[in-house]
C-alpha cells in the first residue's frame, strides 16, 4: 500500500514509517520540520517539507501521490502553549486536519489514522484506568483540538464513507523523543543526566502516568492498517508509573547521583492518568510487551549512541 505520513520526521511518526517500509509499504512523508528533524527521515520515503495547513501544497501532494491510507501524526503537541496561543493551536490541529481530511475526500483515501492523546482526554482518573467510553474531560485547549478532530472523523465517515481509526496514546517514550517540550519528560531526564545537570521535578513527584514504549506503539499502528475501523482505541500499558520512580529508574540505570530538585507544582497538571487496553487487544490483538525498565534502557542506549 501507499500510506502518508503526516509528521513523519518527528519522534513516532519517523519509527512508524520505518516499520512500515520494512513491512514493503511505499511511504510518503509530509512534515514542515518545525519539530522533527531531516536525520529521521527514512531514505527508502519520499519526502515533502509543507504544511498541512498549506492547501495548495497538500491538495499537490496528495495529486501526486495518491496514497490509499493517511497516518496523521503532524500536530501542536505543547499543552502549554495550546494555552497560551489557543488560536495557533486550533488552527494546526484542527484547521490542518481538516485540509488533510478534506483531500481525503477529494482523492478517494481508504482509511486515516488519527494520534489522538489518552493522556488528555480523560481528565484525572480513578482507581482503575479509563476505557474508551469513558466521558471525554479535556482540560486544554490541546485537548479539545484532539477531541475535536475525533468528532470531525466520525461526520467524515457518515457523511463521506472515509473509514478511520483513532489511537489515543499514553505518554509514549523512547529512541527519537525530543528532549525540547514538556511531553518528552524521559528524554529531558536523560539529556539532563547526560550533561551532568540537576534535574528538576514539579510538586512531589507522585503524579502517575502510563509510559507505553514506541515500539509498541510502532505494532499499534502496524495492526490499523488491517483492523479497527471507525473505533477510537487506547494504546497504553495500562499501569502508572510516577515521576519519582522514573528518576529513581534512571538514575540506577546511568549511575547518575544527584538528588532531584523539586520545584513547585505546577498550575493544572494531572495527579493520574492511565488507560485500559482491553479494547486494543480485542480488536487489534494488541498489548504491551515492553516493560517500563526495558524500554529506558532501549531509550537511555540510543541517546548514548546518538551522542557519539
Amino acid at each position: 500500500m501507499k500510506i502518508l505520513v503526516t509528521g513523519g520526521a518527528g519522534f513516532i511518526g519517523s519509527n512508524i514509517v520505518d516499520a512500515y517500509i520494512a513491512a514493503g509499504h511505499k511511504v510518503v512523508i509530509v512534515d514542515n520540520l518545525s519539530a522533527g528533524k531531516l536525520r529521521n527521515v527514512n531514505n527508502k520515503a519520499k519526502f515533502y517539507r509543507a504544511d498541512i495547513r498549506d492547501d495548495r501544497k497538500i491538495n499537490d501532494i496528495f495529486r501526486r501521490e495518491r496514497p490509499e491510507i493517511v497516518n496523521h501524526h503532524a500536530a501542536q503537541i505543547d499543552v502549554r502553549k495550546s494555552v497560551l496561543d489557543p488560536v495557533f493551536d486550533a488552527q494546526v490541529n484542527v484547521l490542518g486536519t481538516l485540509n488533510l481530511l478534506e483531500n481525503c475526500v477529494k482523492y478517494k483515501v481508504k482509511k486515516f489514522i488519527f494520534a489522538s492523546s489518552g493522556g488528555v482526554m480523560y481528565g484525572e482518573c480513578g482507581k482503575t484506568p479509563p476505557a474508551e467510553t469513558a466521558p471525554a474531560n479535556p482540560l486544554s485547549p490541546y485537548g479539545v483540538t484532539k477531541h475535536t478532530t475525533e468528532v470531525y472523523l466520525n461526520y467524515y465517515a457518515a457523511t463521506y464513507g472515509i473509514k478511520y481509526l483513532v489511537f489515543r496514546y499514553g505518554n509514549v517514550y523512547g529512541p527519537r523523543q525530543d528532549p525540547h517540550g514538556e511531553a518528552g519528560v524521559v528524554a529531558i531526564f536523560i539529556q539532563r543526566i547526560q550533561n551532568n545537570s540537576e534535574i528538576n521535578i514539579f510538586g512531589n513527584g507522585e503524579q502517575l502516568r502510563d509510559y507505553v514504549f514506541v515500539g509498541d506503539v510502532v505494532r499499534a499502528n502496524l495492526l490499523g492498517l488491517k483492523k479497527g475501523v471507525n473505533e477510537i482505541i487506547n494504546i497504553g500499558t495500562q499501569k502508572a508509573s510516577s515521576v519519582n520512580t522514573l528518576f529513581a529508574e534512571l538514575s540506577m540505570i546511568t549511575g547518575y547521583d544527584q538528588k532531584a530538585v523539586y520545584q513547585s507544582p505546577r498550575l493544572g497538571e494531572l495527579q493520574k492518568s492511565f488507560l485500559s487496553t482491553a479494547k486494543a487487544k480485542k480488536l487489534l490483538g494488541w498489548q504491551s510487551t515492553v516493560n517500563f525498565k526495558d524500554g529506558l534502557i532501549q531509550t537511555v542506549d540510543y541517546f548514548n549512541n546518538s551522542c557519539k
